[in-house]
């Protein structure tokens, strides 16, 4: 009979794999082998590009109009609720995943969700900086909306069919329900500018703090630690991906009157950063540390929305230099500099910070990378200043990742060494 039961169990996986029927959310293997990104998955992360190209796109507008505090506020704001989105969504994807059709159709509607909010960006921002009188985020409420249903009718599935977690998933519903209420009544009650961002801070802790009542004191949820992290990478690379799209934009704005050096030095400095941010992200072993402690998986996962942030960041000031270099930007050469060196700067932080949170680890070597990564940034900047081509300033710059490429290449790969060493012992 036990035979005949394993050949039944086989029948049904091969034909959940051509037919998306109903299946019970009674959540995924932990410890399953060779898990990866689903096509569904990567579908949603395309919203995503969207959303963040259009938060870089309205960002370097503001900066170029010397709406710096405004446009740094807005994008900020912006950053949260699009990250946010993803992040939900991902690490209950990554338990609960079943692929069937409710499945299926409900991580679309989330996704027209996240297309509703990217449209609202526009006027949120406009509101920010044009000193209105209201913060005019309804359009971004109404996305999220679309986006929250979908996900309350996910974790509803899971409750239902997941006894042994039931209580993890009600704390999630509860959370995302209460969260949800209190945007709307900041959308629909009209406080000034300054009001509403102030009293975002209790919805913003009620959306963080859910999760992590859940996960810790509700029994959690059977989430993958390397499906997340290489979720996370994705994210990341799509986030670069606005670098390349700044770069591009910067290309198209001054190359109308023909190539020059300057559109050659602001492409190399565009792609270096780019690549060498890549280079840096994924030299760390996260899905083994996760797999090995999956308590430290807050600090992973709430870590990298300001990251996300800070690399859309570095794209949009590369459209920025762009303005500046077609006499479009309100900004000083320095000013134009430090819309890129501001965000290098905060990913850079970000990336050690994160790395030595994750690993518990404090290695002396990586205080050596950040005082080189500070010289580098450091000259770009005193080159703008004493009058230097803002794209040999932008070249300068660029190098700032790869003082922590050639460090890691030559010295750092022994710290990871021993970190992977810690985790097996």
């Amino acid at each position: 009979m036990s035979e005949q039961h394993a050949e039944q169990a086989e029948d049904r996986d091969a034909e959940s794999a051509v037919r998306h029927r109903h299946r019970r959310m009674t959540g995924r293997d932990p410890r399953e082998r060779h898990r990866t990104a689903t096509p569904l998955e990567l579908l949603f992360d395309l919203t995503f590009v969207v959303a963040f190209g259009t938060a870089a796109n309205e960002l370097a507008h503001a900066l170029a109009e010397d709406h710096v505090a405004a446009g740094i506020v807005a994008f900020c704001f912006a950053t949260f609720g699009i990250s946010w989105a993803w992040v939900n969504f991902t690490w209950f994807a990554s338990a609960y995943d079943t692929d069937d059709w409710v499945y299926r159709l409900t991580t679309m509607v989330q996704m027209v969700g996240v297309l509703v909010f990217a449209v609202g960006l526009h006027p949120m921002f406009k509101s920010v900086y044009d000193h209105g009188e209201t913060l005019d985020n309804d359009v971004m409420v109404w996305g999220y909306v679309v986006m929250r249903a979908a996900m309350l009718v996910q974790w509803w599935r899971a409750g239902q069919h997941d006894p042994s977690r039931r209580g993890a998933c009600r704390t999630y519903i509860v959370s995302i329900a209460i969260a949800q209420v209190l945007w709307c009544v900041l959308a629909l009650v009209d406080l000034p500018v300054v009001t509403t961002l102030v009293l975002i801070i209790v919805p913003f802790l009620v959306e963080i703090g859910g999760p992590a009542y859940a996960e810790t004191k509700r029994g959690g949820t059977p989430w993958h630690a390397h499906h997340i992290a290489e979720r996370y990478g994705l994210m990341v690379i799509i986030a670069l991906g606005e670098g390349m799209i700044g770069t591009m934009a910067s290309i198209n704005v001054l190359a109308e009157d023909g190539l020059t050096s300057d559109i050659g030095l602001l492409a190399l400095a565009g792609t270096a950063l780019t690549f060498g941010i890549w280079w840096s992200y994924f030299a760390v072993p996260a899905a083994e540390v996760l797999h090995a402690h999956r308590e430290r998986s807050f600090g992973f996962g709430y870590g990298h929305m300001p990251l996300f942030g800070s690399i859309v960041a570095v794209g949009a000031g590369l459209h920025v230099a762009a303005y500046y270099l077609d006499d479009q930007a309100h900004l000083t050469r320095t000013g134009t500099l430090l819309t890129v060196a501001v965000p290098v700067i905060a990913a850079t932080l970000l990336f050690y910070a994160g790395y030595a949170l994750l690993t518990r680890t404090l290695d002396a070597f990586h205080l050596v990378l950040l005082a080189i990564s500070a010289l580098v940034i450091a000259a770009a900047v005193l080159m703008a200043m004493a009058g230097a081509e803002l794209t040999w300033c932008l070249v300068v710059l660029s190098l700032t990742p790869w003082v922590t490429v050639v460090g890691y290449e030559s010295f750092g790969y022994r710290h990871n060494m021993e970190v992977l060493e810690g985790l097996r012992s």
